[in-house]
């Protein structure tokens, strides 16, 4: 996979670097600010951009507006974002359209390797991975903003899973439950939600956006 780095500090940013290829994926750029990573986009159409959140000059959200900037003008290119902390508000608005090839991790489950590499080739194929607790922030920041009471608290459990991108197997096995058990859990989610039956994948997204968007 060709990947795209946008990444202010520099250690950071060669520790990614050489965490991608001994996994043997390809970094084809590494930059250090906003304007730099349009430009490398533009220039090595890559497969995959990650990208800090928080870059000069003004260290606030210059990452963030280069990241929407990349979905809406190159859609082919996956964009999985690194932050110190949960920003509900930018989070909200990468997630605004779909959640196809995107991903928001907190910088902290870097430090698991085999848990980082794996979120990123699921964002580069096209899937989503999204940090538990920016999960957890915008689920509960939902629930403040229109919650949604149809929904009981274990089918809450299984959207949230849903939120990060894990198959109904992973789900099974992270709630210790049958396979069974979490396709009902999914199809209750979504005759609750009231989305129509044009498609299990559709319809996942769907249920995804509407919790974090109600």
């Amino acid at each position: 996979m060709r990947i795209v780095i946008a990444e202010d500090s520099v250690l950071l940013r060669a520790g990614l670097t050489r965490l991608l290829d001994d996994a043997g994926e390809e970094v084809v750029a590494a930059v250090g600010d906003g304007e730099a990573l349009l430009d490398a986009v533009a220039r090595q159409h890559p497969d995959l951009a990650i990208v800090d959140v928080r870059m000069p000059p003004s260290f606030s959200d210059e990452g963030i507006r280069a990241a929407v900037r990349i979905r809406a003008d190159f859609p082919g290119v996956a964009v999985l974002v690194l932050s110190q902390y949960v920003e509900q508000e930018y989070a909200s608005e990468l997630l605004a359209e779909h959640t196809d090839s995107i991903g928001y991790l907190l910088k902290d489950r870097v430090a698991d390797v085999g848990d980082f590499i794996e979120a990123v080739r699921r964002v580069g194929a096209g899937g989503t991975a999204l940090d538990p607790e920016v999960v957890a922030q915008l689920l509960a920041r939902s629930r403040r903003q229109d919650p949604i009471e149809r929904l009981t608290d274990r089918e809450r459990e299984v959207l949230s899973l849903m939120a990060e991108g894990r198959s109904n197997g992973a789900i099974a096995a992270a709630l210790v439950v049958s396979d069974g058990a979490v396709e009902k859990h999914v199809r209750n989610i979504f005759t609750k939600l009231d989305l129509p039956p044009d498609g299990a994948d559709h319809r996942r997204v769907l249920a995804v956006l509407r919790y974090l968007e109600s």
